[in-house]
């Protein structure tokens, strides 16, 4: 557990003893149904990927368990990196677009009427 002035760690892996490295719960600080919806789709895009799923323990937390199996001896580290990474790609051409479209709007502003 963290203590006074140590910062909780973001992401953690919980595997039992032995487990196959294709099945693993990731437990996501500070996060809710927005990042973990999210995630969960981009994840389950995946062909390699039988199962992915996540619950919040309990609404006055704010962590989420993050479920994935994978087929073909792939290790569950693989798809929620790719997933992750997928879902930043997104968010980044949303918001390139989004102020592209601002940026034009403001210049048809500028510009008199005729």
């Amino acid at each position: 557990m963290a203590g006074e002035g140590e910062k909780k760690p973001v992401l953690e892996m919980v595997q039992a003893d032995g487990a196959d490295e294709g099945c693993v719960t990731f437990v996501l600080h500070d996060e809710d149904h927005t990042l973990g919806n999210s995630v969960r789709y981009m994840i389950m895009k995946t062909v390699d990927v039988d199962f992915c799923g996540y619950t919040i323990t309990h609404p006055s937390e704010s962590k989420i368990n993050f479920r994935i199996q994978t087929r073909g001896g792939i290790p569950a580290t693989e798809p929620l990196r790719r997933g992750l990474n997928e879902l930043s790609d997104v968010c980044q051409h949303v918001l390139n677009t989004f102020q592209a479209r601002v940026n034009e709007f403001k210049e048809s502003q500028e510009q008199p009427m005729e």
